[in-house]
């Protein structure tokens, strides 16, 4: 019997210990957002893994755009996971530069840059109610056991949807991914071309 007490409590201990600090990487993440610390965002952001689920997100729709009116070829496919995986690569890479995703993440806009249209409607992370524990669990999604989603708009709606994630690795939680509003993400891959 105090071999399951025992692990209860170490189950206990271990999922507070685990998510006390995730929602201290991610207090420290809206904290320097509502202070516009560039520096502070990229040292807690995972930039490989957050330039993969953007580029993955915007060819997704790219696929989507152009399979709306016609069966997508296997060879599109995999052309557009290639090549037009590095021109999406290649725009999201001047959307994460300390001031540009620093912008997005506190004001939900990006200014635009050369072939990159601005974009509005992303929800401000600076906005995030980190003190409000119980609410912020209702935000909280696990995906992976080192993969944690948390919603940052107050909706659900795919037009209006926007969460981030953190990975878990090296000993902290950095951001991951930012799933962009579907209008966003249709006109970043608008802007890819078309062949």
């Amino acid at each position: 019997m105090r071999w399951i007490i025992g692990s209860v409590i170490a189950l206990v201990v271990f999922l507070i210990v685990y998510l006390g600090s995730a929602v201290t990487s991610l207090t420290r993440l809206v904290a320097a957002v509502q202070a516009g610390d560039g520096a502070a965002v990229m040292a807690q952001t995972d930039t490989q893994e957050l330039s993969r689920s953007l580029t993955g997100q915007i060819v997704g729709a790219y696929l989507d755009r152009i399979g709306a009116k016609r069966t997508v070829s296997s060879r599109e496919r995999f052309i557009a996971n290639t090549y037009g995986a590095s021109i999406a690569d290649a725009m999201v890479s001047k959307m994460l530069t300390a001031d540009k995703l620093t912008a997005i993440l506190r004001t939900g806009k990006f200014e635009g840059a050369e072939k990159i249209p601005a974009f509005t409607g992303v929800a401000s992370l600076g906005q995030l109610q980190t003190s409000d524990i119980l609410g912020l669990m209702g935000r909280l999604r696990f995906v992976q056991p080192t993969l944690l989603s948390i919603r940052v708009s107050d909706t659900t709606e795919p037009d209006s949807y926007t969460a981030i994630a953190l990975r878990y690795g090296d000993f902290e939680w950095k951001l991951a991914g930012i799933n962009l509003p579907r209008k966003v993400v249709e006109d970043l891959a608008a802007s890819l071309p078309v062949k």
